[in-house]
């Protein structure tokens, strides 16, 4: 895979405040673009804001073309659908409350996307750290802002997950500077922040 060119973003507000969530929200682009996708009232969760998912997709390339996308905390699943909108071969999406695995399965139904999207129930670590060696061309990080114990665990194993080329992208309530990433393997591509959350496009180091 031939690195995409990126940008920087921002940060919606915290995983905290469900009832301020969106009930749906957006897909941007793609073959499934404007494509309406429920987020259910949940605690933490807080879907990527289509602003920010704009930028990301505008520094990851519009074109995911042949592209494997890990989506480890997949919520309402807006990025890893994004990425499946946008041409990605394989895209994964992880989830481990069940009310939520349940509305991912009905939308990847709705919208006719079984044959690139696979939604699993399961441990977002557990299925990250199995993945050492795997080449993903791109995993995407956004766990609830709540649990700052897994933010390093996470990213130390999706850098071992993605190939020599390619990302991981962040969210964080707080930015991650490349003294702080290079123990784990990564280092700063891009970022940007919208209002509460940081938005982080890592390499590894290695690449």
């Amino acid at each position: 895979m031939t690195p995409r060119s990126p940008t920087r973003r921002s940060a919606p507000a915290p995983r905290t405040a469900a009832a301020s969530a969106p009930h749906e929200v957006r897909l941007i682009g793609g073959r499934f673009k404007r494509s309406k996708l429920p987020v259910p009232d949940r605690p933490g969760l807080r879907p990527t804001p289509a602003r920010v998912r704009e930028t990301l997709f505008n520094w990851l390339g519009q074109d995911l073309s042949g592209w494997r996308a890990l989506d480890a905390f997949a919520g309402s699943g807006a990025l890893g659908l994004e990425a499946a909108s946008r041409g990605a071969a394989a895209a994964w999406l992880i989830e481990t409350d069940p009310a939520l695995v349940a509305s991912l399965q009905r939308t990847v139904q709705r919208l006719g996307a079984a044959d690139a999207v696979r939604v699993q129930r399961g441990d977002a670590l557990t299925v990250l750290r199995q993945q050492a060696g795997q080449g993903w061309d791109v995993v995407f990080l956004d766990p609830p802002f709540g649990e700052e114990a897994v933010f390093e665990p996470a990213l130390r194993a999706a850098a071992a997950a993605i190939g020599p080329t390619g990302f991981v992208y962040l969210e964080a309530p707080a930015a991650w500077d490349d003294t702080r990433l290079a123990p784990l393997g990564l280092r700063v591509h891009r970022e940007g922040r919208a209002g509460a959350v940081v938005f982080h496009l890592l390499v590894s180091l290695a690449g």
